[in-house]
């Protein structure tokens, strides 16, 4: 249930409330894509307490669909390589306001690939 509630949220709108590990106060708006019924988003940036930084210490996370807070574990995808060209294709579809165009180009790039996380919806 709060898969199909995540997909539906994520698919339906451009920026998805995260909360990485146990020490975040606040969730951070970020893009994420749906790809085969599975949820990834890449970090734009690269600072030492990124999102992506934090869940690399600890797992345990948050995804905040409109008013329902969903428990999520982050992992690195071991298809990755396979995955890159459909979550590619994802971003560039679902991104392709004039405004976000640029964005979404660069989020295709290797630096971000790399950044690639996964969000596995734990059901209650």
């Amino acid at each position: 249930m709060n898969s199909k509630l995540a997909i539906d949220y994520i698919n339906s709108h451009s920026l998805t409330g995260i909360k990485a590990g146990a020490e975040r106060p606040t969730f951070l708006e970020i893009w994420m894509v749906v790809v085969d019924n599975r949820i990834f988003a890449r970090s734009w940036g690269f600072a030492e307490k990124s999102w992506f930084n934090s869940f690399l210490q600890d797992p345990n996370g948050q995804l905040k669909c409109g008013d329902v807070i969903i428990p999520i574990k982050a992992v690195i995808p071991t298809d990755n390589a396979e995955m890159t060209d459909k979550i590619n294709a994802a971003y560039l579809s679902k991104y392709n306001s004039e405004h976000n165009i640029e964005y979404a180009q660069g989020i295709t790039q290797a630096a971000h690939i790399e950044k690639t996380m996964e969000f596995i919806v734990l059901e209650a």
